[in-house]
């Protein structure tokens, strides 16, 4: 019995002092990765085990023999457990970022959503107050000069119509985001999308003497679907001449890589800062610029077709994910004097 009991303590012994030196080594790596924590637990586990046994099996006074049959026995477990245990553990540690990164998606998705709600709810509220007002005093009475009256039908009318593309711009990002969006890809004329795009947005680059700049030749064919295509190219438009001061340059070019197809939208806006690069497609990122909608450009911009004039800061995160349903992806850069938003998309 005493010997078991000695056995007992030259095992806790050396399992202690390899087990504080772990603890030293965890406490000097705690900034590290998971991964190298999960490493080195496991590793003081094992060698703990093996110190037990060398430091026992040394107390028994056992053979030279016997001694190196028992120490390479404990070692090729040791080697064996570390080497399992090491394939887990990169398993467990990917998991463990996974599911960090998942809940920093979220919290960012959410934030976005929290965002959203509250812009859009401003986008309508100030609309929908006029549309009161004036409906209140077209039914009272309180208007009844003609021309007062047809102003008055006129605005409603606007203001309708930006709603309804507001709206229509919530549920295509809905479709978006809820994986919704069916395809129907077919072999696209640039050229011809393009050129419908350019003619839905030259009345409002004509109001803010914009000009509108795209190369005769050179647009390739792209397989995609028309509709969706048609949208990110008019939105990237849109959002570039809103943004260009008078008298400025919007340019469009495009052209065919060796394993994509590319698309370009270039302005004189003067940059975007560098902070808010990273968050020009985020939904309802509109920049301080255009944190109240400018009545001017909304009521030029009606006849823009896919564009708003002044969204919800809906349009280019529209763009992103249209494009990257596609295969593709976008991005901005600032150039000089403006920036530069390029579409890729994957050849057919």
């Amino acid at each position: 019995m005493n010997d078991m009991v000695l056995i007992g303590v030259y095992a806790l012994l050396a399992g202690g002092v390899v087990g504080a030196a772990g603890a030293g080594a965890l406490r000097l790596l705690r900034g590290r990765s998971i991964l190298v924590h999960i490493t080195l637990l496991l590793g003081v586990t094992v060698l703990a085990v093996v110190a037990g046994v060398a430091t026992v099996a040394t107390a028994m006074f056992l053979s030279g023999h016997d001694l190196r049959v028992v120490l390479v026995t404990v070692s090729a477990s040791a080697l064996v457990s570390l080497l399992v245990g090491g394939m887990f553990g990169r398993r467990l540690a990917a998991a463990a970022v996974w599911a960090r990164a998942a809940r920093e998606r979220e919290q960012h998705l959410e934030a976005g959503r929290r965002e959203l709600v509250a812009w859009v709810s401003h986008d309508l509220r100030t609309p929908l107050a006029g549309l009161r007002a004036m409906a209140e005093a077209l039914e009272d009475g309180v208007v009844d000069d003609p021309a007062t009256a047809a102003e008055y039908h006129r605005r409603i009318r606007i203001e309708t119509d930006r709603m309804t593309q507001l709206v229509d711009d919530l549920f295509e990002l809905s479709r978006i985001n809820a994986g919704a969006l069916r395809l129907a890809p077919t072999a696209v004329p640039l050229r011809e999308l393009v050129s419908d795009a350019l003619a839905g947005v030259a009345p409002l680059a004509a109001s803010r003497r914009i000009t509108l700049v795209a190369p005769e030749t050179g647009w390739p064919t792209v397989w995609a679907g028309e509709r969706e295509l048609s949208r990110v190219i008019t939105n990237l438009l849109i959002n570039s001449v809103r943004y260009t001061p008078s008298d400025g340059t919007v340019r469009i070019d495009a052209g065919q890589g060796r394993n994509d197809v590319w698309l370009a939208v270039s302005d004189t806006c003067g940059g975007i800062p560098d902070a808010d690069l990273t968050r020009v497609f985020d939904v309802a990122f509109r920049g301080e610029r255009a944190r109240t909608p400018d009545r001017t450009r909304s009521n030029t911009g009606a006849s823009a077709g896919n564009g708003n004039g002044a969204g919800g800061g809906l349009g280019l995160a529209i763009v992103r994910g249209l494009v990257e349903a596609h295969g593709g992806h976008v991005h901005v850069r600032n150039i000089g004097g403006g920036c530069r938003f390029e579409v890729r998309l994957p050849v057919a």
